[in-house]
């Protein structure tokens, strides 16, 4: 079953973010994860959350993405991310297809 990584993020040095974006997409390729989402377009519709950048990953597992987000490679990355923004970040699993 598929997992999805659900960021809200509120970048707050946009220069040391674009940092953590080059790392991103190589530390999810052993994890055979993908964007579905990355930035673009956002507004809430409901609720009260705040809508900042978004972006949803996509892994063939719940246990692949734990490992992803684990892994020393995203590990170095995830720090740059916390030193130069404000996240929210879920894990969920999809439905069977």
């Amino acid at each position: 079953m598929r997992a999805y990584v659900i960021a809200n993020v509120e970048i707050r040095d946009p220069a040391r973010y674009a940092e953590y974006v080059k790392l991103t997409l190589p530390s999810m390729a052993p994890f055979g994860g993908r964007f579905i989402v990355r930035g673009g377009r956002a507004e809430r519709i409901e609720g009260t959350v705040a809508v900042n950048r978004i972006v949803l990953l996509e892994f063939p597992s719940y246990d692949q993405a734990k490992a992803w987000y684990d892994s020393e490679q995203y590990r170095v990355a995830r720090a740059i991310r916390q030193s130069a923004s404000v996240a929210d970040l879920i894990l969920v699993e999809g439905v069977p297809v």
